[in-house]
């Protein structure tokens, strides 16, 4: 009866320490997640009322109410805002897409454009610019239809009863890099102002953004933010590895194929709006794991910091350098640091 008791005890405990534990990583979530939403927002104010001439508070809020003088109107309503809102929106995109195949290919230093949609949706966007002579709609459209045949061609080499991360990662590489030479080969025997269109497109731009563009990739963006999250939980059964999940009832290839689909779309829609902003995909998963901590679905957090990358650095773009340049540039100069920082980071948590 003591030993029994003892035991019982013991188990208490470590259900209370369990407990406990969960406990934290839900209210550290929860501030992480908080004080995202504040910098997003604080980000987004700024991204509208900075520029080659600044606005005040008061001028945003009358304009928003339908108040003020027309020039800050079209200014602020018309070449702003929808910059803005394209570029937060498409930031959560990238931030969750990458989150999501670096959770189903099991390694947080992963990027989703390593099984090749990204380079499938520039090749496409790249055959629209310089052979058909597409803008706007149309060239997003053919944009997604280019990310989303890449996808479907890659799964299908990939396939063999299941997706397997290194088969699926190694295949990717290889189309990535046949449509990067088909890309390079178009832009070569194009002309001058479509070098200098696409070359702008394939940086990643919010130069162009427009009010058409939204829609289409805040009704993407919502629709894949609720299907991953609804899969979150079978994806983190998965990175215990597939026969571990398998033997917890997760069906491992029913689930792969939901996620690589779901990130496609994300990753896809965004990429065609915006091109393909550098480092963003890639940073914003590792970033919310780190915030968030060990044992917690960073999931949302990841979205919220793709959008303060995107935004932050738009800032940058339009203000800091003596002419604007496009977003993508910024990406990419701060990605490689801020990577370089978080792997060292990482490697001490795990040596610890």
């Amino acid at each position: 009866m003591v030993a029994y008791s003892l035991h019982d005890s013991h188990r208490h405990d470590t259900m209370t320490d369990l407990q406990r534990i969960r406990r934290a990583q839900a209210i550290r979530s929860l501030a992480v997640t908080i004080l995202l939403v504040i910098l997003l927002f604080g980000l987004t104010l700024a991204d509208l009322v900075l520029g080659h001439r600044a606005y005040s508070m008061n001028d945003l809020i009358g304009t928003v109410w339908g108040q003020g003088d027309e020039g800050t109107r079209f200014v602020i309503l018309q070449l702003r805002m929808p910059r803005t809102l394209i570029g937060c929106v498409a930031g959560l995109a990238f931030g969750m897409a990458g989150i999501g195949f670096q959770h189903l290919l099991r390694n947080m230093m992963a990027s989703p454009d390593i099984i090749g949609i990204t380079a499938g949706a520039n090749t496409a966007a790249i055959f629209g610019i310089v052979v058909l002579g597409l803008s706007g709609m149309p060239l997003v459209c053919l944009a997604v239809m280019g990310g989303l045949l890449t996808a479907l061609l890659v799964m299908a080499l990939a396939w063999r009863g299941s997706f397997d991360p290194t088969r699926l990662i190694l295949i990717g590489i290889g189309v990535a890099a046949g449509f990067n030479a088909l890309g390079s080969w178009l832009m070569i025997r194009s002309d001058q102002w479509d070098i200098q269109t696409a070359t702008r497109w394939l940086t990643g731009s919010l130069a162009d953004a427009q009010w058409t563009d939204l829609p289409i990739l805040a009704t993407a963006t919502l629709l894949g933010a609720m299907l991953l999250l609804a899969l979150d939980r079978n994806v983190s059964t998965l990175q215990l590895g597939q026969e571990m999940a398998a033997g917890l009832g997760v069906r491992v290839s029913r689930v792969q194929f939901q996620v690589i689909i779901v990130g496609v779309l994300l990753l896809a829609v965004a990429t065609a709006t915006t091109g393909p902003i550098s480092f963003v995909s890639f940073l914003s998963g590792p970033i919310a794991a780190v915030l968030v901590g060990r044992g917690a679905s960073a999931l949302i957090q990841s979205g919220l910091v793709g959008g303060c990358l995107v935004l932050g650095s738009d800032i940058v773009a339009q203000h800091l350098p003596t002419t604007q340049v496009p977003v993508g540039i910024i990406t990419s100069i701060v990605g490689g640091p801020v990577l370089i920082a978080i792997m060292v980071l990482m490697t001490r948590r795990q040596e610890l």
